[in-house]
Formats: structure tokens, sequence, C-alpha cells
């Protein structure tokens, strides 16, 4: 592990100033595009028959892409470790699987859009990083699912694999986006999902609740004289959400920012009642996406910091 801390470091770091180059995904995709190929192609194979046989075929599944995972992952990362600067292009490798730069990006993009295009332009591009029906939201629903968005991948596209990368190096962090990558294509409770993505859904529980956690102290941490009302927003309820580990950043978002976040959202023409996060105002704006903006890079620096203490104190 001494060697996977700095490497954490250097990968935050290079992510932050690079993201992923434009010019590189539109020659190789992207390692998640990758993944997510492999998902697809073993959904096609192994999804059929009773429900059995399609929970079977979605455990081996996860065990194909665990298992490549840490097959590709553990012999590259000792030949690049043997080499002068081989610690160098196993960051930027592992760069590549953090979303700071990304996150921020997209979600701006929404504030830009209310602001510049109305009602019509916050659809458009929140479309782009939430998976609910754009025209069923006003703009404070606009507004809010971009707000969600933040705080949920703040936890799984950035803390959850600087956390296993910290953990396993570019095996721990390969590993843990295969998991999350199958829970974002199979993990949803829909008639061609509810047995094959089963075994995805439950793996990707486990593995993103510590960085859950995490990202709730971090934002109310970096949310100041606001910290009590994130933390009282978690403590309330953060353990009601449908899922075991989204509601944790988001309560601590909307305490932050003295919002309701989650509660009914419609996805696909149905409706998913969910407990509200936070006891806030429900019209949000513009301003406030570029509020929780703010508090996102504060508690990103919170991250940034704490992974350079732990190299100093270890």
């Amino acid at each position: 592990m001494d060697i996977f801390l700095p490497l954490l470091i250097c990968a935050l770091v290079l992510e932050a100033l690079l993201g992923y180059p434009e010019v590189l995904y539109r020659l190789i995709r992207h390692p998640v595009v990758w993944i997510g190929a492999v998902i697809s192609a073993l959904d096609r194979a192994l999804n059929r028959g009773p429900a059995w046989a399609r929970r079977l075929g979605g455990g081996i599944t996860v065990l194909v892409l665990v298992g490549g995972s840490l097959a590709i992952g553990v012999p590259l990362q000792t030949f690049l470790l043997s080499l002068p600067f081989g610690w160098l292009i196993l960051a930027l490798l592992a760069s590549s699987l953090l979303a700071q730069r990304s996150l921020y990006r997209f979600v701006k993009a929404v504030a830009t859009g209310l602001r510049q295009g109305g009602l019509a332009g916050g659809r458009l591009a929140v479309a782009h990083i939430v998976g609910r029906d754009p025209d069923s939201l006003d703009e404070g629903g606009v507004a809010r699912a971009s707000i969600e968005s933040l705080a949920e991948n703040f936890s799984d596209g950035i803390t959850a694999p600087a956390f296993w990368l910290a953990v396993g190096g570019l095996p721990g962090i390969l590993a843990y986006k295969a998991i999350n990558t199958a829970d974002s294509m199979i993990g949803h409770r829909t008639p061609r999902h509810e047995a094959f993505g089963w075994a995805a859904a439950r793996l990707d529980d486990l593995v993103n609740l510590p960085a859950s956690r995490l990202t709730a102290l971090l934002l109310a941490l970096a949310s100041g004289r606001r910290a009590g009302l994130a933390l009282k927003a978690v403590w309330r309820d953060a353990g009601h959400h449908r899922s075991p580990n989204a509601g944790w950043p988001e309560a601590a978002m909307a305490g932050a920012l003295g919002l309701r976040l989650a509660g009914p959202r419609r996805y696909a023409g149905h409706i998913v009642q969910d407990h509200w996060m936070g006891d806030g105002r429900t019209e949000a704006t513009a301003a406030d996406i570029e509020a929780g903006l703010r508090l996102y890079r504060r508690a990103l620096a919170l991250l940034w910091l704490l992974a350079v203490g732990w190299v100093l104190l270890a």
C-alpha cells in the first residue's frame, strides 16, 4: 500500500489537470466503454432462460469482470513499477478512471443551460447526466436532478475509485469500475435485469459503502457553518433512501444547501417513490447548482488533503 497512496495523489492531480483528452477518446474510446462492451456481450450471451439461470449468468458475469480486471491489472502494475518512470504511466492509467473534471463540467453545463437557454437549455444539459425523463422536469426539478447527480457521482465517480486505488492500486480501481459499470448497465429492477443484474447490484452496494459515508462527511465538513445541518440530514434521511449508499451524499448536499433532494421521480414513464433528503426548499435554481459546485470543490480539496495526510502519517 505504500506506493498506492502517492499513486492516488498523482492520479488525482493528473486527472484534475488533464481530464481524459478528447483526442484519446476519439482514438481508443475510454476504459469504461471497453468494460461496457464486455458487459453487453455477456448480457446477450448469458441473460436468458428461467430466473435461476439468469441469476447464475449474472453471477458469472460479475466473476468474469472482477477476475478479468485483476488478471489485467496485477501483471500490468507489476511490469510498470519495474520501469524507471513506470509509476507515472500507472498514475496516468489510474487517472482515466477518476471523474473530477468531467463531473464538474457536466453539472456546470446544466447551470449554464438554465441561465442561457431557460428551461429548454437546462433540460437538454441535464439529459446527459441523469436517467430520468427531462421533459417531465420543471426548472426546480432540473436543478435538483443535477445537484443529486453531483452528490452521488462525487461518491461513486471520485471517492470510491480513489479509495479502491489507495487500497489495491490499479487492479483495485479497475475492479471497482467494472463492478460500478455493471451496476449502471444491468443492476436495474427491470423485467430483463431483475435476476441477471442482482449480483452486480449487491456487489456495487458493498464496494460503494465506505466511499458514500466518507463523501457525506467531506461534504458536511466542507459546508462550514452548515455542517451540523448537513450531518443532521444525513442522520435523519440517508437510511430512508431507496439506495443504501446514494442517500448519504445526497442528504449531506441537501442539508448543506438548504434544499430537499431525491423524493418522487419519473423514469421512463413511471414514478419512483423515494424519501426526501433534507427539509429545505424544492425550488432549486441555477444559483443552487453553482453553490453545489463550490461545495464540491471544497469537499474535493478535503479529499486531496486526506490523501496527503495519509501519506505523511503512513
